[in-house]
């Protein structure tokens, strides 16, 4: 169906967004529409500041409204220990568990060649230069465990195997709540690689 030009461009510039397809970007036009004028207006409020207000944290590389942000800016913190993720949503799921209290360095994606993403391409000068100040004792790869992530934790591994600091990889294996025979062969000898005394 043809929609006024107005409208087609808002479906085209929802589309952009990560996940939305054509039918959901449509949908979600459709309810921006309909909705009265205070949200519509709440909502194009928070877009233009969020882009105006949150930028990158000059230390760990994350979003947020205060530079340093407030966890590299948090003496409580152990700053001696740095968990290296591959974006923003990584240091959300681990910081939700309350268990982590050293600091971040998220590199904004991780290394693809065949999508055009090398080292260059990530934040990886960033924490070259927070390893060389020095109190650096501790980096822990927190990169998925697909092919990418993977690469650039192995990436990272050699880059700073000369600097004299500690490095780690999050364990893997079985999820907790799961059955051995349910597991694929790949998670199982991670499993068994990963093993510890008890």
């Amino acid at each position: 169906m043809q929609y006024a030009e107005p409208i087609n461009n808002l479906i085209r510039a929802i589309t952009r967004l990560p996940g939305i397809g054509e039918k959901s970007a449509t949908r979600l036009a459709l309810f921006i529409l309909n909705a009265d004028g205070g949200y519509v207006a709440s909502l194009a409020d928070a877009i233009a500041t969020v882009r105006e207000k949150v930028s990158l944290c000059s230390v760990c590389m994350t979003f947020s409204d205060t530079d340093p942000c407030r966890i590299c800016d948090d003496a409580g913190r152990d700053s001696a220990t740095v968990c290296v993720v591959s974006d923003y949503k990584d240091m959300t799921a681990i910081e939700s568990m309350g268990a982590y209290k050293g600091t971040y360095h998220i590199l904004h994606g991780n290394l693809a060649p065949l999508k055009g993403v090398g080292p260059d391409e990530l934040r990886l000068k960033e924490l070259l230069r927070r390893i060389d100040a020095g109190g650096i004792k501790e980096v822990i790869l927190a990169t998925g465990f697909d092919s990418e992530g993977e690469s650039t934790s192995a990436y990272i591994s050699k880059l700073l195997k000369s600097s004299g600091v500690k490095v780690t990889r999050l364990a893997s294996g079985i999820p907790v709540g799961s059955y051995v025979e349910f597991m694929d062969g790949a998670t199982l000898g991670r499993a068994l690689d990963g093993r510890r005394e008890v």
